[in-house]
């Protein structure tokens, strides 16, 4: 009888998770199964050249960095500024880096320090990545978490706020970005119009989106404002599952309302918190739609990221090889960067 039961029991586990099986291998794991074997060729979308096996020239190609100095030239009498070679004459002497172009470079007195790469738009596209999710991250939770705490609160109308803050999360993200186009456009759009009303200076207001050093920046406030309805309800379930009572004995033993949010309410949204941060932190790694919409990886490749290097290698320039090997490449580092995120936080909530 008992063996009936374990039997039975296989097979009703069997048949309800066999939908659910099938899909997953369908639609996830065939596809990174045919993208994994995609890096070893040079398959490409039209082409009259057949896809050969190519082994690692794929990743040979996207991981090859190195760091090199450049010297200063000698300055000329009366020139205050240091000259340095270009990259085309430190790259005739050291005859090694053909085929390396130069991604960064830093410069310390007489001497610049280059990080060239045979592929340095995914080098800058990475570092872009993490500037993003270093930029949301915080953005994003802090307002998600302050909003869940306003609509906790037992105040008239705060069904209507919690749906007004929520409403972005289910507009599409291509429409969003649209309207942020428009209220970021320099010449007429909403933000520098109510800045130039308020300087009175028909010359206020910077290039939003145009300027290499607020474009990230922007998309970053932007995708905050979009996404952060979400995290609001899971911060807004997380503080509606601790105990009064506990607030209530903090308040008997004098407890301020910062000292009760210290000692109360973050280390009763652990569990919470940790989520939060792993599932914003892949969100903010997948950032794609924001960047083609909005600036199309500009200016000067400060907006481009890896999912859309990806994209823009294997559908628009059609090198699906290589466009497969970024994306496996970046599934990895993601993996990794989730697994320590997960860890750190969970070692830091258990002290």
């Amino acid at each position: 009888m008992t063996a009936r039961l374990g039997q039975d029991s296989i097979w009703a586990i069997g048949s309800f998770a066999a939908p659910a099986m099938l899909l997953f291998f369908a639609f996830i794991l065939l596809p990174l199964l045919l993208a994994a074997g995609a890096t070893f060729t040079n398959h490409r979308l039209v082409s009259p050249e057949p896809t050969r096996f190519v082994g690692l020239d794929n990743y040979a190609r996207l991981l090859s960095v190195t760091i090199l100095t450049v010297q200063a030239d000698q300055r000329q009498a009366g020139e205050e500024d240091v000259r340095f070679p270009t990259w085309r004459q430190s790259r005739q002497a050291r005859p090694g880096l053909a085929g390396y172009r130069p991604a960064f470079h830093v410069d310390l007195g007489a001497t610049r320090y280059v990080l060239a790469a045979r592929d340095p738009l995914f080098v800058r596209s990475l570092v872009n990545t993490f500037l993003f999710a270093l930029l949301v991250l915080p953005l994003q939770c802090g307002a998600a978490l302050g909003l869940a705490i306003l609509v906790n609160q037992r105040l008239r109308g705060r069904i209507f706020f919690r749906t007004v803050y929520f409403a972005p999360v289910v507009t599409s993200m291509v429409v969003a970005s649209i309207v942020w186009s428009f209220l970021l456009n320099t010449d007429r759009g909403l933000i520098n119009e109510l800045l130039r009303a308020l300087m009175d200076d028909p010359g206020a207001g910077p290039d939003w989106l145009g300027d290499p050093r607020l474009a990230l920046a922007s998309i970053a406030l932007m995708s905050a404002w979009q996404g952060a309805g979400f995290q609001m309800l899971v911060f807004l379930a997380g503080l509606q599952s601790i105990p009064p009572e506990q607030y209530e004995a903090a308040t008997l033993m004098g407890a301020n309302a910062w000292q009760r949010f210290v000692h109360v309410t973050l280390p009763g949204l652990r569990n919470t918190i940790v989520f939060v941060l792993v599932s914003t932190t892949l969100l903010a790694f997948g950032l794609f739609t924001q960047v083609d919409v909005m600036t199309l990886g500009g200016p000067l490749d400060s907006t481009s990221t890896v999912v859309y290097h990806a994209v823009r290698k294997g559908f628009h320039e059609q090198d699906i090889g290589y466009g497969s090997t970024i994306a496996l490449v970046f599934f990895m580092i993601v993996l990794g960067v989730s697994a320590l995120q997960r860890m750190l936080a969970v070692k830091g909530a258990a002290r």
